[in-house]
């Protein structure tokens, strides 16, 4: 393998910029490519971040032919995602994939198997699990300070409005899907990375504020119940056109004590008379800018060098999908839907 592995970036939107500052900061990683539709976007892109090495490039197949290029990271609108993911595999590429992987069961199959077959390395973009309070909060679930979680909620409150450029094209039913794929799937992936286990059954509602200010396509606001294996039930709410700060609520209940976002009660530590707060970096920001991608992009990274798999590849990030797919039937249909689809 090449000491310095070539990385092509696809789209030149915003967090396109976070990627590439990442890729160029792990000493093993070069940018070599930037996809646009307009080559001028993808040659001002380049010159922005001083990529005097990189290609513009408008033709996927021509990017992927290139023997530089070992790495594909896609950062396109969100239902160009599983058509881009599944060619870059078949080219025997490894891949960073932007949240959401699909935005349809056909879509998320289709790259699955495709990254099954090219025995690629894959690491979707769930960045919040290299959060500070992510790793926290696993770190104490690791030692048991609040034993077996039984109960689970995990919200993601945040108006995505005309303020962000993506906002014209999340909105769209063709292009956003729905609430839960757009952004709740942050939430639905923090709980599973928290709880452990198997999803095996989920019940959601759906609505839009009256006055539908943000003229979503889909309904931006969903309440969803879930169900796991071993018993575990767990919430989780979604709204993106709620006014108010980004908020990202976190609660697990364990029978020896309790996390809420970054304090904790446990009957470990005797004479605990009330919350005792960890004061560390949480997830309270929608700015890409505050995600940690850097961490991110070196696991990736790691983990194609050392040869294994990642705990956030697309394999495990397809059972997130499913549960926001499962999402917006459930809240049509009015009835439970079991896991893992059919």
């Amino acid at each position: 393998m090449a000491k310095t592995l070539g990385v092509g970036i696809l789209g030149t939107g915003w967090v396109s910029g976070e990627h590439i500052k990442a890729f160029e900061r792990n000493p093993h990683t070069k940018v070599l490519g930037i996809l646009s539709r307009e080559r001028a976007r993808a040659a001002a892109k380049a010159r922005e971040y001083g990529l005097e090495k990189c290609r513009p490039y408008t033709d996927l197949d021509k990017m992927l032919a290139s023997d530089e290029i070992q790495i594909i990271s896609i950062c396109t609108p969100h239902h160009l995602h599983a058509e881009q993911g599944a060619a870059a595999a078949q080219a025997g590429k490894h891949l960073l994939v932007e949240k959401p992987i699909a935005i349809d069961l056909e879509g998320l199959r289709k790259l699955h198997r495709a990254v099954e077959q090219a025995r690629v390395k894959s690491v979707v973009s769930f960045v919040l699990r290299w959060n500070p309070l992510f790793e926290n909060i696993k770190a104490a679930l690791a030692a048991n300070l609040i034993g077996r979680v039984y109960y689970g909620e995990v919200d993601y409150l945040h108006e995505v409005g005309p303020v962000y450029p993506c906002y014209s094209w999340i909105r769209t039913k063709s292009m956003g899907a729905n609430c839960m794929l757009t952004a709740g799937c942050h939430a639905v992936d923090g709980l599973r990375w928290f709880v452990g286990g198997e999803v095996i059954e989920i019940f959601a509602y759906a609505n839009r504020a009256p006055a539908n200010k943000l003229a979503y396509e889909y309904e931006p606001n969903s309440l969803m119940l879930l169900r796991f294996a071993d018993g575990t039930i767990a919430k989780v709410g979604c709204s993106i056109e709620c006014h108010m700060p980004y908020t990202f609520n976190i609660l697990l209940l364990g029978d020896d004590g309790t996390i809420r976002n970054n304090q904790l009660f446990t009957r470990q530590w005797p004479g605990q008379t009330g919350w005792a707060t960890v004061p560390t970096i949480l997830p309270d920001s929608g700015e890409v800018s505050h995600h940690p991608f850097a961490a991110e992009v070196d696991h990736l990274v790691d983990c194609i060098l050392q040869d294994r798999e990642s705990h956030c590849n697309i394999a495990d990030s397809v059972k997130t999908h499913e549960i926001c797919l499962a999402m917006e039937i459930s809240a049509l249909e009015r009835r439970p839907v079991p896991l893992p689809l059919p």
